[in-house]
This record gives C-alpha cells, structure tokens and sequence, in this order.
C-alpha cells in the first residue's frame, strides 16, 4: 500500500497498490486501512496500519501512510510534521532527486510527489518546481490518474512563476493523457455488462471527473494566455471556459481580467459584480480567500481608471477581508496566532495575501501624494520582496517625494512669492527684503543618525537606488523597449525623479485571479528577472528600470551634494540606450547642475544647449508598445485621468526655456551678464508668465543689480515677474557706477543661481 496526491492542491490519500511477496493477510490490513481513511475513520485507519508494520517493518510505505492519516486526523495543520517525516524516509532511502536516473520503482515517486505538494504550499516553488520536473520525466510508467496529478501540480507552478509557454506545452500533454485514458475506460466500459446499475454509476463518474479535468485545463489556458497577453487565443479560450464552468466566480473572475487587459474598465468592474462569491467555499476548503480576490480586483482596474482614492479603498478592504481570514485560519480573534506556521491548514497557507496588498497600498498612496503612508506600506513589502529592483525604486520614490520643495506650489490668484522673499524686516524707510536663498531648499538631517536607518530621507533614497542598481542584472547592449512593467509615477505628481514608463500603471500593482498575476507578453529567448510581487521584469524591460534608477540616482546626489556620483550617474543615464526623451532633458540638466557645483561651466554650457531637447515625453510612441503584442484586439490601456504634474516641463518649448534660465545661471558664473541677460528674456518670452521658475526671478534681480538698476531689481521683486528692458527710473549716475555689495544694503547679497533644481523629474 502507498499514498498518492489527487492533484495540485495537495490533498493526500491513500493508494491501495498491491506489491510482489505480499500475503493475502497483508493485503486484507491494506485494504481496510485505505477503506477506513476515505471514510474519514482516521484512528481505525491507524491500528490497521499499526498491524501492517507489525507484519512488515521494512517497508517505508506503511510510515508515510500512517504520517499522512496522523496529518489528516490533525485538520491538515502538522504540515511541518510531515514535511519533516517525508525528508527523514527520502534520507532513508539514501537517494536524492537530483540522483534519479532512472526511476524503475513507480511507487517510491509517490514520495518525492508529496513533497512537491508540501513545497507548493509553503511557497518554496523552485524546489517544487525541481521535484515536479525530475517526476515528468519518468511520466510514462506512472498510472494514468498520478501522471494526471504531476502534470496539474507543475502546470500551477509554472503559472504562478511566469512560464506561461511551459504551462501551455504541459497543458497539451494532459490533454493527450486524458483522451488516452478516456477511451481505455470506454472500451472496458463496453467489455462490462452495461445493464449493471454499478458500471453505469462508475462510468458517470468517470465523465465527471474527465469533465473537471478539461474545465481545469481550459482556466490554466486563459491564465497562460493572459500572462503572455496573447488576446486573441485567451478571447477563444474564455469561451471554453464559460462553456464548461459556466457563471462560476472563478471563470467570470478570468473573464474580467481578460477585459481589464483590453481596457474595459466597466465591463470588468460589470463581470466581477456578478459574480457570486458568497456561494464559494471558504479558504479552510480552497485555501483562496474570494472575498479579498474580489476588492483587490476592484482596487487595480480603478488604479488603471486614475481613480486613485477609490482604488485605495478597494485595498484597504481587501486588507480587512485578508485579516478576517488569518483570525479565522489561527482560531483567534486577530490575525497574529495565523502568522504562525503550526496550526494552519496545509491547503490554507497560500490565503495570506496580506504583503502583496500592502505593496498595492503603497504604489496606490504613492500616486496620490501620500509618500510617508505609501513609504510605511512598502517598508513592510520589502521585508518579504527584497529582491525586487521595482520595490526598492519605489521605496526612493517615496523618500524623494517627501522630502521635495513647495517652490513650485502656487496659491490660487497671484503667484506666490515663496520661492523669492524669506522674509521682511522692520518698516519705513528701514524696510528690508530678505530674498530666498539657494542653500534653504534642501532639507538638513540630523547629523550623526545612519543613513540605513529606515526613514524616508534621501540618505535612505541613496541606499535604495543602490539596492535596485545591484539587483539587476549586468548591462546588455541590445534593442530594447522602455519598461512596460511599471508607470512612472510622475504622472500622478508622486516623485520628483524619473520613473518607467508603460503601457499601464497598473502592471505596478499585484492584481491576482485565483494565484494569477499578469506579466507582459514574452518573447522567444526572454529571460524574466524576479520582481515579486508585482510582474517580472523582461529582458527589454531591465534597461528602461535601470534609466530610471540612473535619473532618480543623479537627483539624490544633487541633494545630498555629491556632485561627482551625481555627474556619473547623469553620464551614465545618457549612454543608456532607448533613453526617453524626459530622462534625457533630465539626464543633461543634472549633469550640467554637477558640473556648475564643481566650477567646470565650458562642459555645463554643453549640456544646457537648447537643441539637446528634442523630446520629452514621458512614454514611448504606441507602435513601439504594441511592438509583439495582438494588434487590433488590444485597447489602450492608459486613462485619461493620469495627467503630467505642473512643476514639470509640458512641452519642448518650455523644456528649451528651462535650459535657457540655466544657461543664463552658467553664463553668471562665468561674468558673461549679456549673454546671461539674452537667455533669461528669451526664455521668460517661451512660456507663461506664472511658469516661470522663482530661481529665475532671483537671477533676473541679480543682473539688474549687477547693471546698477536697483529700481528695476526692486520691481522684479515686487511684481514677481520678469520686466521687459526698460531706460531704469533710476539716475545716469547709477547706470554708470554700480551700487557696491555690503551687508548694510536694504537688498540681502545674492549669490549666483546654479541650475534650477525646482525642475525635477515627477
């Protein structure tokens, strides 16, 4: 007698598989302990099998039944009991899997197959995946209905590790198993007296269960489609999935994400509504939490739509319904006694979903402008997900959010003068302006605090973006498209540094359909990098992430004042192929910022020359996104809610002003006021008076200063705007002779504006 697994899930029973030199009493004992264990009748199951060893010490088989009806007689909760028992049979019988050549004995694969499904559950997939794979080739000898149960176990693991072409490959394999086994049962069938009520009962439940086989099979091909985004064949595969399952939650589940891939939004929001998830097993049965499927669901199609706070909501629902289920799963009246392994049922380890949705929280909190609440979510995801790059982007993203400027802030009516006067001193003629100064902008931390503390500080930035630099894989000069993985959330006015860009911001969030997660379309020799728990990053995926490290590294440096790693961060952004046109006006603006910060202004000059922006678009062109992917069945994807923040530079022409007020800051330094006067009024003449940055206000009072023009220095400031050239109101003797620069001044001394940092990548 030996045991064997029904199907992916995990649930064990026993076998009764007779063996050469068994007695008849053996196989008597054999026969009633199996009996006894389906009818759930664990402690007589036990005392056969305690009788069976007695007769037949030596055989490992006995032990792993009677350690897998002591695991069913507990509720399924010693799954590290048995885990542990299995192990010690496997180092018993002194092979490894790694050591199957040739595996002649059928029964002890029953063993190793165990042990894949412990794996499965407790999220160890590669060493599952291994077990599965060593199983599949020996899949001939093995009886028609285990073969069955290690094809359905590997196809779910390929799933749920992004090889969806793998999943399709094995899918057609079952498919041949099952037609093979169906017509050997139909032609015994007809061999048997077909007037036999018992032939009749076993031959309807044989369709039934071929029936379940080839509904299972149709919803691994639609979750495998989707993966690849292949819509063309997951339209035709979702019908057999509607035909077979009919209005079930999981098929109408995969039916609405097939539409939330094609953009409609309302029908996805339609199909998972009508859905009955009160009538679905709960996850003591199922190990799936439905009810929390169904908000998280919600919350990313409403991410996608740009309703940011809805799907916040959504979220924090499916938090509330994941913690009901770990209360529930730990016999408790809180989640923390299901944190615990012992205790939960085997086939209910996979329902905590708590870390993925705590990493949706915090891209969703991320979007709308809530950086220290996205930075705490994301904090707690990275515990489990530190191997991710994205993750820890988006940790940086945070930091540089919340520690950014209000410069750019404006209140309704008037400009604000924030940006220009600090301050105003005393009153009359004894008045004095006290104008901003440069050093004021970036936020001081407390000395003598490490930087690896985690608090959202742009040491802690620093950190990160190391972090997500070392967890790529080394660079590759090939073709590659930008990162249709992750949306720069810049377009939400979340962080100030560059970011992806994609097709869909909500490929940044986990959005799984019983255990599915999408993933982009793959390509013949892709290799997927890990990036858990959102989707894997693609070869042509890998180099626009690492862009967007290299412009979020550069911003950071400027800020804590490494000019030199900012300035090879900057030139490092700038060789990168496929660069989009926003990194790149970023890449010249930090690099010039750098390269002013440590007196090298001729190579700066280079860099702020107005003809370097030719571009800058946040994304890349849609024939390059639909590159590979089922054109004409796909809807775009991208809503109109997201729009590009204000403080960032909305066309080439106000991307060219921008460089032309720095260009005027380099000219300054060099003593060049002309040329530095030109290029601030040709500039100030490209774009809207209120979007002009106050660095240039400040450099325009400096020139007039520097001119002798007090009078207009003084109306710039007042007025908070750029005045044409005007004869000053002031004598010819001060147009001759400059006014000196002493402390006693009504005007505080300013120093000359470097680049402006208030233009800073979202």
């Amino acid at each position: 007698m030996a045991e064997t697994g029904s199907d992916q899930t995990g649930d064990m029973k026993h076998d009764n598989i007779s063996s050469p030199g068994i007695s008849d009493q053996e196989k008597e004992m054999a026969t009633n302990a199996f009996e006894a264990f389906n009818t759930g009748s664990y402690d007589e199951s036990l005392k056969h099998l305690d009788s069976l060893q007695e007769l037949n010490k030596d055989d490992y088989k006995i032990t792993m039944n009677k350690a897998i009806t002591e695991f069913y007689k507990s509720g399924q909760t010693t799954t590290g009991t048995l885990k542990q028992m299995l192990m010690t049979l496997k180092n018993q019988m002194n092979t490894a899997v790694e050591d199957i050549d040739g595996l002649d004995d059928v029964e002890n694969s029953i063993l190793y197959y165990n042990q894949a499904v412990i794996h499965y559950h407790m999220r160890q997939y590669s060493e599952a995946i291994s077990i599965g794979e060593k199983l599949y080739q020996f899949l001939e000898p093995f009886e028609e209905r285990f073969a069955q149960a290690v094809c359905f176990l590997l196809v779910d693991l390929y799933l749920l590790t992004f090889q969806p072409e793998k999943a399709l490959h094995l899918l057609a394999v079952l498919e041949k198993l099952t037609v093979k086994e169906g017509n050997s049962k139909n032609g015994k069938g007809e061999s048997a007296s077909s007037t036999s009520k018992e032939s009749t009962a076993l031959k309807a439940e044989f369709t039934a269960m071929i029936e379940a086989a080839k509904s299972k099979m149709h919803q691994f091909k639609v979750r495998a489609y989707i993966q690849m985004k292949s819509l063309k064949a997951c339209k035709r595969e979702i019908k057999s999935v509607m035909n077979t399952s009919g209005n079930s939650a999981p098929s109408l589940f995969l039916k609405s994400n097939f539409e939330y891939l094609r953009g409609n939004y309302r029908k996805a929001v339609k199909l998972l509504n009508s859905s009955n998830i009160a009538e679905h097993p709960g996850p003591l049965k199922t190990g799936e939490c439905v009810r929390c499927m169904f908000w998280n669901n919600l919350g990313c199609i409403h991410f996608a739509m740009g309703k940011h706070n809805l799907g916040l909501f959504y979220f924090k629902k499916a938090l509330q319904e994941n913690d009901n289920t770990c209360a529930q799963l730990g016999d408790g009246s809180n989640g923390q006694t299901a944190k615990m392994f012992t205790g939960i049922p085997m086939c209910a380890l996979l329902a905590n979903k708590r870390y993925e949705l705590l990493y949706n929280c915090g891209i969703q909190l991320l979007h709308i402008g809530r950086p220290l609440a996205a930075f705490e979510c994301l904090m707690e995801a990275v515990q489990v997900y530190h191997s991710s790059p994205r993750l820890w982007l988006r940790l940086a993203e945070c930091c540089i959010t919340a520690n950014k400027g209000s410069s750019e802030q404006e209140t309704k009516g008037l400009p604000s003068k924030k940006g220009i006067v600090q301050a105003v001193v005393g009153q009359g003629y004894h008045r004095k302006i006290v104008l901003a100064s440069q050093s004021t902008q970036n936020t001081i931390y407390s000395e003598g605090q490490s930087a690896a503390i985690p608090v959202a500080s742009m040491e802690f930035a620093a950190i990160c973006l190391r972090n997500a630099l070392l967890l790529l894989p080394e660079h590759q000069q090939h073709d590659s498209k930008p990162d249709s993985g992750s949306k720069s959330c810049s377009q939400s006015g979340s962080t100030e540094s560059g970011s992806e860009t994609s097709d869909a911001c909500s490929d940044a969030l986990v959005n799984w359909i019983f255990s599915l997660t999408d993933s982009g379309k793959t390509q013949e020799g892709d290799k997927f990098i890990p990036a858990a728990p959102s989707s894997p990053l693609r070869k042509q995926e890998v180099e626009n992430l690492r862009c967007s490290i290299l412009a979020c590294s550069a911003y950071v440096a400027l800020a804590l004042g490494d000019n030199l790693m900012a300035l090879n961060h900057a030139e490092k952004l700038l060789h990168q192929t496929k660069l989009s046109g926003s990194l790149k006006f970023l890449g010249h603006l930090y690099a010039a910022e750098a390269l002013i910060s440590l007196d090298r202004i001729s190579d700066a000059i280079a860099h702020l020359n107005p003809e370097n922006v030719t571009d800058v678009s946040l994304g890349v062109s849609s024939s390059e996104q639909d590159q590979g992917s089922d054109k004409g069945d796909l809807e775009p994807v991208e809503s109109s809610g997201k729009q590009t923040p204000l403080c960032y530079p909305s066309s080439v022409s106000s991307a060219r002003a921008t460089m032309l007020f720095n260009l005027g800051s380099a000219y300054c330094l060099r003593s060049e006021y002309e040329k530095a006067r030109k290029c601030l009024h040709q500039a100030a003449s490209m774009v809207n008076t209120k979007e002009i940055p106050p660095e240039a206000i400040l450099l325009g009072v400096y020139l007039e200063l520097q001119n002798g023009n007090t009078q207009l220095a003084l109306q710039i400031i007042k007025r908070n705007q750029l005045l044409p050239s005007v004869k000053p109101i002031s004598s010819p003797d001060l147009r001759k002779k400059p006014l000196p620069f002493q402390s006693s001044q009504p005007v505080q001394p300013i120093q000359t504006p470097s680049s402006f940092t208030q233009v800073q990548r979202k």
